[in-house]
Protein backbone atom coordinates (compact mmCIF):
# COMPACT_ATOMS: atom_id res chain seq x y z
CA UNK A 1 0.00 0.00 0.00
CA UNK A 2 1.56 3.41 -0.68
CA UNK A 3 0.73 6.71 0.52
CA UNK A 4 1.26 8.30 3.54
CA UNK A 5 -1.45 8.81 6.34
CA UNK A 6 -0.12 11.50 8.39
CA UNK A 7 -0.08 13.14 5.26
CA UNK A 8 -3.58 12.55 4.44
CA UNK A 9 -4.82 13.28 8.17
CA UNK A 10 -2.83 16.60 7.29
CA UNK A 11 -4.85 17.33 4.11
CA UNK A 12 -8.07 17.73 6.23
CA UNK A 13 -6.13 20.39 7.92
CA UNK A 14 -4.98 21.89 4.93
CA UNK A 15 -8.44 22.38 4.08
CA UNK A 16 -9.90 23.50 7.25
CA UNK A 17 -7.06 26.21 7.03
CA UNK A 18 -8.15 27.65 3.94
CA UNK A 19 -12.14 27.90 4.43
CA UNK A 20 -11.68 31.14 5.77
CA UNK A 21 -10.12 32.24 2.34
CA UNK A 22 -12.09 35.50 0.87
CA UNK A 23 -12.61 33.34 -2.33
CA UNK A 24 -13.61 30.48 -0.76
CA UNK A 25 -15.99 31.85 1.83
CA UNK A 26 -19.16 31.98 -0.52
CA UNK A 27 -19.15 28.67 -1.60
CA UNK A 28 -19.13 27.39 2.13
CA UNK A 29 -22.16 29.08 3.68
CA UNK A 30 -24.36 26.71 1.79
CA UNK A 31 -22.81 23.50 2.98
CA UNK A 32 -22.34 24.65 6.18
CA UNK A 33 -25.64 25.76 6.46
CA UNK A 34 -26.93 22.21 5.53
CA UNK A 35 -24.62 20.76 8.24
CA UNK A 36 -26.10 22.49 10.85
CA UNK A 37 -29.24 22.15 10.19
CA UNK A 38 -29.34 18.23 9.52
CA UNK A 39 -26.41 17.47 12.46
CA UNK A 40 -28.09 19.66 14.87
CA UNK A 41 -31.49 18.19 14.37
CA UNK A 42 -30.18 14.82 13.78
CA UNK A 43 -27.66 13.94 16.27
CA UNK A 44 -29.51 15.25 19.02
CA UNK A 45 -32.29 12.62 18.29
CA UNK A 46 -29.12 9.76 17.72
CA UNK A 47 -27.64 11.00 21.51
CA UNK A 48 -31.16 10.80 23.14
CA UNK A 49 -31.57 7.48 21.90
CA UNK A 50 -27.74 6.25 22.43
CA UNK A 51 -29.12 4.58 25.82
CA UNK A 52 -31.75 2.83 23.90
CA UNK A 53 -29.68 1.01 21.51
CA UNK A 54 -27.05 0.48 23.86
CA UNK A 55 -28.85 -1.14 26.38
CA UNK A 56 -31.08 -3.44 23.61
CA UNK A 57 -27.67 -4.28 22.37
CA UNK A 58 -26.71 -5.81 25.96
CA UNK A 59 -29.57 -7.96 25.96
CA UNK A 60 -27.97 -9.96 23.50
CA UNK A 61 -24.86 -10.78 25.95
CA UNK A 62 -25.42 -13.84 27.62
CA UNK A 63 -26.10 -13.37 31.19
CA UNK A 64 -22.59 -15.44 31.91
CA UNK A 65 -21.30 -12.60 29.83
CA UNK A 66 -22.42 -9.94 31.92
CA UNK A 67 -19.45 -9.03 33.64
CA UNK A 68 -18.06 -7.96 29.82
CA UNK A 69 -20.61 -5.32 29.88
CA UNK A 70 -18.28 -2.52 31.04
CA UNK A 71 -16.35 -3.37 28.18
CA UNK A 72 -18.94 -3.62 25.43
CA UNK A 73 -20.29 0.13 26.60
CA UNK A 74 -17.41 1.85 25.22
CA UNK A 75 -17.03 -0.46 22.16
CA UNK A 76 -21.08 0.07 21.15
CA UNK A 77 -21.02 3.30 21.81
CA UNK A 78 -17.95 3.97 19.62
CA UNK A 79 -19.71 2.11 16.61
CA UNK A 80 -22.68 3.56 17.06
CA UNK A 81 -21.21 7.19 16.92
CA UNK A 82 -18.89 6.02 13.67
CA UNK A 83 -21.94 4.79 12.17
CA UNK A 84 -24.24 7.58 12.82
CA UNK A 85 -21.48 10.34 12.06
CA UNK A 86 -20.97 8.74 8.02
CA UNK A 87 -25.07 8.19 7.73
CA UNK A 88 -25.48 11.63 8.77
CA UNK A 89 -22.51 13.26 6.61
CA UNK A 90 -23.74 10.93 3.54
CA UNK A 91 -27.34 12.95 4.37
CA UNK A 92 -25.68 16.53 4.33
CA UNK A 93 -23.32 15.18 1.28
CA UNK A 94 -27.13 14.11 -0.83
CA UNK A 95 -28.33 17.09 -0.28
CA UNK A 96 -25.27 19.55 -0.34
CA UNK A 97 -23.41 17.84 -3.31
CA UNK A 98 -23.86 20.84 -6.51
CA UNK A 99 -22.66 22.97 -3.66
CA UNK A 100 -19.73 20.67 -2.53
CA UNK A 101 -18.57 20.14 -6.06
CA UNK A 102 -19.05 23.80 -6.73
CA UNK A 103 -16.82 24.36 -3.47
CA UNK A 104 -13.73 22.31 -4.96
CA UNK A 105 -13.54 23.30 -8.43
CA UNK A 106 -13.27 26.98 -6.44
CA UNK A 107 -10.34 25.47 -4.36
CA UNK A 108 -8.58 23.68 -6.79
CA UNK A 109 -8.34 27.11 -8.88
CA UNK A 110 -6.89 28.32 -5.43
CA UNK A 111 -4.64 25.24 -5.03
CA UNK A 112 -3.27 25.43 -8.81
CA UNK A 113 -3.90 29.00 -10.09
CA UNK A 114 -5.30 27.11 -13.33
CA UNK A 115 -9.48 27.47 -13.72
CA UNK A 116 -11.20 24.24 -13.91
CA UNK A 117 -13.70 23.35 -16.41
CA UNK A 118 -16.42 22.47 -13.40
CA UNK A 119 -19.70 24.01 -12.54
CA UNK A 120 -18.85 27.41 -13.74
CA UNK A 121 -21.23 29.15 -11.10
CA UNK A 122 -24.22 28.89 -8.69
CA UNK A 123 -26.68 28.47 -12.24
CA UNK A 124 -24.97 25.73 -13.45
CA UNK A 125 -24.34 23.81 -9.87
CA UNK A 126 -28.35 23.91 -9.19
CA UNK A 127 -28.89 22.54 -12.45
CA UNK A 128 -26.45 20.07 -11.87
CA UNK A 129 -28.18 18.57 -8.41
CA UNK A 130 -30.36 15.31 -10.12
CA UNK A 131 -26.51 14.27 -11.41
CA UNK A 132 -25.29 14.37 -8.54
CA UNK A 133 -28.17 13.05 -5.88
CA UNK A 134 -27.73 10.11 -8.73
CA UNK A 135 -23.82 10.10 -7.99
CA UNK A 136 -24.15 10.61 -4.10
CA UNK A 137 -26.88 7.24 -4.49
CA UNK A 138 -24.13 5.03 -6.26
CA UNK A 139 -21.81 5.68 -3.31
CA UNK A 140 -24.75 4.05 -0.93
CA UNK A 141 -25.00 1.35 -2.63
CA UNK A 142 -21.34 0.89 -3.05
CA UNK A 143 -21.46 1.57 0.60
CA UNK A 144 -24.73 -0.73 1.75
CA UNK A 145 -23.27 -4.14 1.44
CA UNK A 146 -19.99 -3.61 3.25
CA UNK A 147 -22.16 -2.22 6.04
CA UNK A 148 -24.36 -4.93 5.92
CA UNK A 149 -21.56 -7.69 6.54
CA UNK A 150 -19.71 -5.77 9.51
CA UNK A 151 -23.37 -5.10 11.20
CA UNK A 152 -23.90 -9.26 11.33
CA UNK A 153 -20.09 -9.30 12.54
CA UNK A 154 -21.04 -6.79 15.42
CA UNK A 155 -24.08 -8.41 16.74
CA UNK A 156 -21.43 -11.91 16.57
CA UNK A 157 -21.04 -12.24 20.23
CA UNK A 158 -16.95 -12.68 20.99
CA UNK A 159 -16.41 -11.65 17.26
CA UNK A 160 -17.78 -8.29 17.95
CA UNK A 161 -14.83 -7.00 19.39
CA UNK A 162 -13.19 -6.57 16.27
CA UNK A 163 -16.66 -4.27 15.30
CA UNK A 164 -15.28 -0.71 15.65
CA UNK A 165 -12.45 -1.33 14.18
CA UNK A 166 -14.00 -2.90 10.79
CA UNK A 167 -16.65 0.01 11.10
CA UNK A 168 -13.56 2.53 11.28
CA UNK A 169 -11.66 1.23 8.38
CA UNK A 170 -15.21 1.51 6.83
CA UNK A 171 -15.51 4.63 7.13
CA UNK A 172 -12.51 5.86 6.57
CA UNK A 173 -12.56 3.98 2.98
CA UNK A 174 -15.95 5.78 2.88
CA UNK A 175 -14.93 8.97 3.87
CA UNK A 176 -12.47 8.92 1.53
CA UNK A 177 -14.31 7.73 -1.35
CA UNK A 178 -16.90 10.35 -0.91
CA UNK A 179 -14.80 13.47 -1.10
CA UNK A 180 -12.15 12.77 -3.48
CA UNK A 181 -15.11 12.33 -6.01
CA UNK A 182 -16.18 16.22 -6.22
CA UNK A 183 -12.66 17.62 -7.49
CA UNK A 184 -12.47 14.03 -9.52
CA UNK A 185 -16.15 14.03 -11.33
CA UNK A 186 -15.37 18.31 -11.51
CA UNK A 187 -12.79 16.21 -14.20
CA UNK A 188 -15.55 13.76 -15.72
CA UNK A 189 -13.99 11.20 -13.77
CA UNK A 190 -16.12 8.07 -12.94
CA UNK A 191 -16.78 6.61 -9.93
CA UNK A 192 -14.90 3.42 -10.99
CA UNK A 193 -12.04 5.73 -11.63
CA UNK A 194 -12.01 7.82 -8.26
CA UNK A 195 -12.04 4.26 -6.24
CA UNK A 196 -8.98 3.43 -8.49
CA UNK A 197 -7.15 6.17 -7.89
CA UNK A 198 -8.19 6.21 -3.82
CA UNK A 199 -7.10 2.60 -4.23
CA UNK A 200 -3.96 3.22 -5.89
CA UNK A 201 -2.99 5.30 -3.03
CA UNK A 202 -4.71 3.97 -0.45
CA UNK A 203 -2.90 4.87 3.19
CA UNK A 204 -2.71 9.04 1.99
CA UNK A 205 -6.75 8.04 1.71
CA UNK A 206 -7.21 5.61 4.15
CA UNK A 207 -5.30 8.88 6.44
CA UNK A 208 -7.58 11.42 4.72
CA UNK A 209 -11.09 9.53 5.12
CA UNK A 210 -9.93 8.11 9.07
CA UNK A 211 -9.58 11.78 10.13
CA UNK A 212 -12.82 12.73 8.88
CA UNK A 213 -14.59 9.95 9.79
CA UNK A 214 -13.36 10.34 13.56
CA UNK A 215 -14.15 14.41 13.66
CA UNK A 216 -17.61 13.67 11.73
CA UNK A 217 -18.80 11.64 15.39
CA UNK A 218 -18.08 14.55 17.62
CA UNK A 219 -20.81 17.01 18.12
CA UNK A 220 -19.98 20.67 16.82
CA UNK A 221 -17.12 19.48 15.06
CA UNK A 222 -19.11 17.88 12.52
CA UNK A 223 -20.81 21.34 11.37
CA UNK A 224 -17.87 22.03 10.27
CA UNK A 225 -16.52 18.52 8.77
CA UNK A 226 -18.38 18.42 5.05
CA UNK A 227 -16.33 22.18 3.74
CA UNK A 228 -13.33 21.21 5.52
CA UNK A 229 -13.48 17.75 4.02
CA UNK A 230 -14.00 18.78 0.58
CA UNK A 231 -11.44 21.54 0.46
CA UNK A 232 -8.80 18.74 1.53
CA UNK A 233 -10.07 15.98 -0.41
CA UNK A 234 -9.08 18.50 -3.32
CA UNK A 235 -5.78 19.54 -2.11
CA UNK A 236 -5.18 15.35 -1.77
CA UNK A 237 -6.30 15.44 -5.53
CA UNK A 238 -3.85 18.03 -6.71
CA UNK A 239 -0.78 16.85 -5.11
CA UNK A 240 -1.19 13.28 -4.93
CA UNK A 241 -3.94 11.54 -6.91
CA UNK A 242 -4.09 13.70 -9.89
Amino acid sequence: MEGDPVYGAGCLIRGGKMLSHPKLRPFVLVPLTINVLIFGSLISWGLSNLIDWVNSWMAWLPEWLSFLEWILWPIIGLTVALVTGYLFTAVALLIASPFNALLAEKAEELITGQPVQGLEGLGAALMSVPRGIFRELAKLVYYLPMALMVLIISFIPAVNAIAPLLWLFLGAWMMSLQFVDYPMDNHQFSFKDVRIAVADRRLSSLGFGGMVAALASIPIVNFFVVPAAVVGATILYVEELR
